[in-house]
């Protein structure tokens, strides 16, 4: 009887497939083991073997297993139950997660290769133009790969032509493997065996007596191998012993030494310990004491500290007690800027105990952490970002989610459309291990578990060291401006302490909450805006390189010296960006050390690295930036934290709009004063009376965790209902309407009123697509389950209309 394996593919397809495999395979084949497998007409591509059996599929012929690409399983058993809950809470697909989890370099592609077909008689004017070249390019290469085939007609449609020429049997066709990952290959030298022996020394030196500078370099190399017991490369032997590298390849060439490679890792984690435990203050300790009784009753414990409370402190006490139990630690954080402070500070007590992964590591960096989380080989401490969820770990003890009400542990794009936090939870409670929540602004779905006791919680009130609070003032830009106190978009207050900072040797940090020189750029005369092409949005001013750019889709284009639409050269921009206020304080103050730190500016490897240790060494005055400065940075000489506009983050449409604004403010008044001098904060606003802005002012998190609570109940949103979001996304207009008005009507037919829309977003076209949302509102008391299916199912009959195939369904759970 046949054998047959079930294998999930990395692509967004709801069933596994089914594979063939013969009776030496199945001995050979692990669950959670790559595959190479064929799929469509000639691609093949890695699958994960998920379960052997004897039953051959009833709707389709199977096709055999082409490659094992493992010797041991690459996914464990608890990441595949973690997998299948993401795929069925997010109502996405097993590839979907697959393709996400896996660093992409271990998700090997076929590409087609063509050669010439021997046993074909070919006679080279039969061939038109295209085929001569080809021809003759395969004369002097015997293998061509298809984009080298399309370098050399110069055009991208080959592949009509290749298969008519493989249809005539003039060329061969074949799939061949791409392997992504390489290891990092290290040289060094080594004594040839015949040479390895101490004994051999004198005769060696002997040998060597005409060649003083050989001699020497002999002699290093037994120095160093005796003190050391460490390989050496040909350069640092050479650097030691004071001679050219060309005298250590003579004593490579003389059989005294061999070369010989060494696999390494692309990341170093080899750091030694440089601090050693410390005292927790009272308040800390009280605060360690609560968790961990919380933890005897709680999966999870919400630690809500106010900001530069010492809870970093804690989460080592925590990840210690960990260790000592032989257990892993997951330690999550929202931002990668983030971890560039923390990687120093938890490898300052835990040395190369230490890993780090995130997206701006290579695909090959993230193929050896991953490794060495499955192997347990190196590091029992992994800080990262929301995809380190995915390692795979084997002995998780402890999940720390550090500004765990932050927006940016949310994904959006592509499925799975997760949220860390509630995914680390999940995590958790599959290993039996703990999960502790880390904020000083909860969001309310965390406070209102709480409230219901699903959490335990524990309260840090005061800044660590008595440290005072910073005097958070607001800035009424209306009436100053009025009374002409405000030059360009800085008010008389902000930059008199911003002079009175920087006169006494302190820094100071400006936010605004959008990156660019200005967002919109007008024609006085006519009133046009330039937009992008393919997007319903206009376009993005920067100064640095003098272009409009689109922040959806990338399109950029020349700043313009006159308008497009009616030539007059009369063009004025509106609203700023944190370009606009760099060049501005520049301009009033071209002494001072003004740093930028946006998307902009951080797009390289290391740049985030860069900007926060020139700003930690006083080689910047004033750093200007968006969000990700308010995200748990610890910079000790700040004294002065400036918002240049608290306004834009409460006129957002988002229901969350107010909550956001509140976390935003008090998260970036924390930066300011984090030492014994009290920092101050100047918020800028046209509306200071604003009820929001009144409770940042006094850090009244409970009034303003009371009143947003009592708006969602009334208007029936998280935590009291759980969203789902639907964006169908078309080039057709009209058929995006018909498309959304007849999935609107099925899901009223089972949901009634607790379906919105459809409508368009503000935003409503997008890379050529557009765009229209429908939003579901589920009661907490109504079974989650029975409506995902009924959803499904809707899905499933919208996907059968013929009409509908052009249009793609986004399901987005929990899009918040």
């Amino acid at each position: 009887m046949s054998n047959y394996i079930d294998v999930i593919l990395p692509l967004p397809l709801k069933q596994l497939f089914t594979y063939e495999v013969n009776d030496e395979e199945v001995d050979k084949i692990e669950l959670g083991m790559r595959l190479a497998v064929p799929f469509g007409k000639s691609k093949v591509y890695t699958g994960l073997a998920i379960q052997l059996h004897k039953q051959k599929p009833l709707h389709y012929e199977t096709k055999p297993v082409e490659q094992i690409l493992d010797e041991a399983p690459l996914v464990t058993k608890n990441q595949m139950r973690f997998w299948k809950w993401i795929a069925d809470y997010y109502m996405c697909s097993l590839g979907e997660v697959m393709k996400t989890a896996l660093p992409s370099a271990f998700l090997l592609e076929s590409e087609t290769v063509i050669e010439w077909n021997k046993e074909t008689e070919i006679k080279a004017e039969a061939l038109d133009d295209e085929e001569f070249l080809l021809y003759e390019a395969l004369q002097k290469q015997n293998v061509l790969k298809i984009h080298e085939v399309m370098q050399i007609l110069d055009k991208k449609t080959v592949l009509p032509m290749v298969k008519r020429m493989a249809e005539k049997g003039i060329l061969i066709l074949n799939q061949e493997l791409n392997i992504k990952y390489k290891p990092k290959l290290k040289k060094y030298i080594r004594l040839t065996e015949a040479n390895s022996t101490e004994q051999k020394l004198p005769d060696l030196l002997n040998t060597l007596s005409s060649s003083p500078k050989q001699k020497e370099a002999l002699l290093k190399y037994f120095n160093f191998s005796a003190k050391t017991k460490k390989p050496i490369t040909s350069n640092d032997l050479s650097e030691k012993a004071g001679v050219s590298t060309s005298v250590v390849k003579a004593l490579i060439k003389k059989d005294i030494f061999e070369e010989y490679l060494i696999k390494q890792d692309r990341i170093d984690f080899a750091v030694a310990k440089t601090r050693a435990s410390f005292q927790l203050s009272e308040a800390q300790q009280d605060a360690m004491q609560q968790i961990e009784e919380g933890f005897e009753n709680r999966e999870v414990c919400l630690l809500h500290g106010v900001t530069s409370s010492g809870k970093t402190e804690i989460y080592i006490q925590l990840i210690e007690k960990m260790l000592q139990q032989e257990k892993q630690v997951l330690f999550l954080l929202p931002e990668i800027a983030l971890t560039t402070q923390l990687i120093k500070r938890l490898q300052a007590f835990f040395g190369d105990e230490v890993l780090v992964f995130h997206s701006k590591y290579s695909q090959n960096e993230r193929v050896e952490v991953y490794r060495h989380v499955l192997q347990q080989s190196k590091g029992k401490i992994v800080i990262g970002a929301r995809s380190s969820l995915f390692l795979p770990f084997k002995n998780l003890g402890l999940i720390i989610v550090d500004e765990a009400h932050e927006v940016s542990f949310k994904q959006f794009d592509p499925a799975p459309r997760y949220h860390a936090r509630d995914a680390a939870i999940v995590l958790a409670h599959f290993f039996k291990a703990k999960t502790l929540l880390g904020s000083a602004t909860p969001s309310l779905e965390s406070l209102a578990n709480v409230k219901d006791q699903k959490y335990a919680y524990v309260r840090l009130n005061k800044r660590f060291g008595n440290v005072m609070p910073p005097k958070i003032e607001l800035v009424d830009l209306k009436e100053l401006g009025r009374k002409k106190q405000v030059k360009g978009h800085f008010s008389k207050p902000l930059l008199q302490a911003l002079e009175t900072c920087i006169e006494n040797g302190k820094q100071a940090i400006l936010f605004q909450n959008r990156r660019g020189f200005s967002p919109i750029l007008e024609c006085k005369t006519c009133g046009h805006s330039p937009q992008c092409p393919s997007c319903d949005v206009s376009l993005t001013y920067h100064k640095h390189n003098n272009s409009l750019r689109c922040h959806y889709c990338g399109y950029s284009m020349a700043m313009q010296t006159k308008c497009l639409a009616c030539s007059s050269p009369d063009i004025s921009t509106k609203g700023f960006g944190t370009e606009q206020v760099e060049t501005e304080l520049q301009e009033l103050y071209p002494d001072w050390r003004i740093q930028r730190m946006d998307h902009d500016t951080t797009r390289r490897k290391y740049a985030y690295d860069r900007i926060i240790s020139s700003f930690e060494n006083h080689e910047v005055d004033v750093l200007i930036g968006t969000q990700m400065l308010t995200k748990g940075l610890d910079f000790r000489n700040v004294d002065l934290v400036g918002v240049m506009n608290a306004d834009s983050l409460l006129n957002f449409p988002d229901f969350r709009a107010f909550e956001r604004c509140f976390q935003l403010l008090v998260q970036v008044a924390g930066r300011a004063g984090r030492t014994e001098n009290q920092g101050s904060v100047l918020i800028q606003t046209y509306n200071p009376y604003h009820q929001i802005l009144q409770q940042v002012t006094t850090n009244d998190f409970k009034s303003m965790f009371k009143e947003q609570l009592y708006e969602r109940k009334n208007h029936a949103y998280p935590p009291f209902y759980r969203l789902v979001k639907f964006t169908l996304k078309g080039r057709d207009y009209n058929r995006v309407n018909e498309a959304s008005d007849w999935l609107a009507t099925y899901l009223k037919q089972s949901f009634g009123k607790q379906v919105l829309g459809p409508e368009f977003p503000a935003v409503s076209r997008i890379k050529n697509k557009y765009h229209k949302n429908i939003q579901l509102k589920i009661a907490a008391n109504q079974s989650i389950i029975k409506s995902k299916k009924i959803i499904q199912k809707v899905l499933s009959s919208f996907e059968a209309v013929g009409q509908f195939r052009s249009i793609r369904v986004v399901v987005n759970v929990d899009p918040y």
